[in-house]
């Protein structure tokens, strides 16, 4: 990857965003971290960023359920790092229930933080990616882009939305030096994936011990993908030698959607 772009990961003050912005920080690349969490830890792997990889790391604190704060959150990296040259649309919350008892509150606020923040951060950064002729747009979909499970209805439809308008974008912008595709993993142990333990359990009807055996039924390889695979395969489809791979959705869920 060429050395002084300039990214903006949502999302990454843990799990697999915080892996793919120090993944993007040791190839050479300066950094917008955004998402919740304690202040007093972000900055600290803020910091640790810019002194382990020598880039620039800033913090954006913006909600991405609302629209004007996407756009706000692009324009403040393109402001203080002079550009958003890779956008990694990283934001994702889950919840898992029978659809007849799935609060309406969390349908709209996973469609609004899984599939519509990617909507409105995208459209923010293209703009400035189409007058530099080059950008990289990353999606972090899920193997749920392309395949369902029970009790996972706002998410499933969220990420199967995702795989949509990563296509779409991707034939948008493919004269213009942009890609854009998006990362399909399978279980990967996250904060995410460990709150959804007890609804889980409750849903299927198992004990919380006997989650993580059923979850990695789903995978061959009956291990968890780790955040920093993902991240190497962000890293990739970063790089200024990948210029062909775009519109594509890669699988990284060990064996699941080959099943």
């Amino acid at each position: 990857m060429p050395k002084g772009k300039n990214a903006v990961i949502t999302g990454s003050t843990s799990g697999i965003g915080l892996a793919i912005a120090r993944g993007l920080a040791a190839d050479g690349t300066n950094v917008t971290l955004n998402g919740f969490g304690d202040a007093a830890a972000i900055e600290k792997e803020r910091a640790a960023i810019e002194s382990e990889f020598g880039v620039k790391a800033i913090y954006v604190a913006a909600d991405l359920t609302k629209a004007a704060d996407n756009a706000a959150l692009i324009k403040t990296a393109e402001e203080q790092l002079g550009s958003v040259d890779i956008l990694v649309n990283n934001a994702g919350v889950q919840f898992v229930s029978p659809i007849e008892d799935f609060p309406d509150e969390k349908w709209d606020l996973i469609i609004a933080l899984n599939l519509s923040a990617a909507f409105h951060a995208t459209k923010a950064a293209v703009p400035g990616m189409k007058a530099r002729k080059w950008g990289r747009i990353i999606n972090t979909a899920s193997a749920h882009a392309l395949v369902a499970s029970p009790f996972k209805s706002a998410y499933v439809a969220a990420k199967h939305g995702i795989a949509g308008l990563t296509k779409t974008v991707a034939l948008e912008t493919a004269t213009f030096g942009i890609t854009c595709n998006a990362i399909c993993p399978g279980y990967v142990w996250t904060p995410l994936v460990e709150k959804q333990i007890p609804d889980t359990a409750k849903a299927r009807g198992i004990s919380e011990d006997e989650v993580k055996d059923f979850l990695l039924a789903e995978q061959p390889t009956k291990q968890f993908v780790t955040v920093e695979q993902v991240a190497a395969l962000a890293v990739f489809l970063a790089g200024e030698t990948q210029s062909s791979i775009t519109g594509a959705l890669h699988q990284i869920d060990g064996g699941w959607v080959a099943q």
